[in-house]
């Protein structure tokens, strides 16, 4: 079976590094798997592009996969009519079985481009981001009905996107994202170093407000009262770089050794507001890292509290902040809810689980087409 998988494409970040993961796991079940990036050229996609030509699966224990065939078509605006004409006529050269689509953008033009095709369309929801409760949710309705299947990568985000944006349950199932091991370097870093002594907090987010970051850095003004050593750093950039930044608080952007700063950290923080996934919770548990996270849309079913970290309630730095100190008060117990993490990440989120349950949405895309 031959898959086309499109997206938009503005750097990387959970639905990008899912990508990473997912082509090819699935080329190593003995899919063809294509992939047409809409590119926007106000963001940096080429890192992207680089993992995926090396053919190694960045979120696997396997290792050496063939690249994925890439086509690039430029994606300058939200609303390109010519962008159809584009992506229809790249659709058509590679006859595909199926087209899947990933976020806003990719649903959209998938949809209308694969009008009038034998291709079968399934769409991944990544997020719940409210946009989607608005006026935009009569067009997702709209798309749904093109789509042979939805994947909601959480239960959570499968009960927001039935019962808030209002798209048909019996298409839409859930398909969990799946990691086997840390992002592997794709350059190595230089300048900020801590003392070994330092006790470090570490939050892998994009600095927007969904994030909570600032959440996080209230919080460690708490913690450092009882801590003074204990630093944040934050990996990501955003818009709300210049109010994040503080005293104990490293903002070092995106960086090439990912793995490097999980291995370094005592804890993981995830502060967010809401959220799609968070693959950064995965990251923290194959690291054994105990994770303090906010309680809220999917985090619970992959955090669990009290076992494999800590839940606390969003837009809360007092509650955050309790929640650390005590795991930085008992190291030990802090320990065993990493080792915990581990244990679950493998157990219920592998790579192989992943792209099994893929497998089988795009069976039943395929018969019901």
């Amino acid at each position: 079976m031959r898959v086309v998988h499109v997206h938009r494409m503005r750097g990387i970040g959970g639905s990008e590094r899912h990508l990473l993961t997912l082509l090819p796991a699935l080329a190593r079940l003995g899919y063809d798997v294509r992939f047409i990036g809409l590119d926007d050229p106000d963001w940096d996609a080429e890192p992207f592009y680089a993992e995926l030509s090396r053919g190694v699966d960045a979120g696997s224990a396997n290792a050496g996969t063939a690249p994925v065939s890439v086509t690039r078509l430029p994606s300058p605006r939200d609303l390109d009519p010519a962008l159809v004409h584009s992506l229809r006529r790249e659709l058509q050269r590679l006859d595909p079985d199926l087209v899947h689509t990933h976020l806003v953008h990719a649903d959209v033009y998938g949809a209308l481009s694969v009008f009038g095709s034998r291709a079968a369309l399934v769409s991944t929801k990544h997020n719940d981001d409210r946009f989607r409760t608005g006026p935009f949710r009569y067009a997702e309705q709209a798309i749904s009905r093109r789509a042979a299947r939805i994947i909601a990568i959480t239960r959570a985000l499968r009960r927001f996107t039935v019962d808030e944006v209002g798209l048909p349950a019996e298409k839409v199932g859930v398909v969990h994202y799946g990691l086997d091991a840390l992002p592997v370097p794709w350059r190595s870093d230089a300048g900020l170093e801590l003392p070994s002594e330092t006790r470090v907090l570490l939050c892998v987010a994009r600095l927007v407000p969904q994030k909570g970051v600032d959440v996080a850095v209230s919080a460690l003004r708490h913690v450092r009262e009882r801590h003074p050593g204990t630093v944040l750093v934050v990996l990501g950039e955003g818009s709300e770089r210049p109010r994040l930044e503080g005293e104990g608080v490293y903002l070092p952007g995106r960086v090439g050794d990912v793995a490097a700063w999980y291995r370094r950290a005592e804890l993981v923080v995830h502060p967010v507001r809401w959220e799609g996934f968070g693959l950064a919770l995965l990251e923290a548990m194959l690291a054994s890292k105990p994770v303090v996270a906010s309680a809220v849309s999917s985090v619970p079913e992959i955090v669990v509290d009290g076992v494999t970290g800590l839940l606390v309630p969003p837009d809360d730095p007092a509650a955050l902040a309790d929640a650390l100190i005590r795991l930085l008060d008992d190291r030990e117990h802090a320990a065993f809810l990493g080792r915990a993490g581990l244990a679950r990440a493998r157990s219920e989120f592998s790579v192989a689980r992943m792209a099994e349950r893929t497998a089988a949405v795009y069976a039943a895309a395929s018969a019901s087409r």
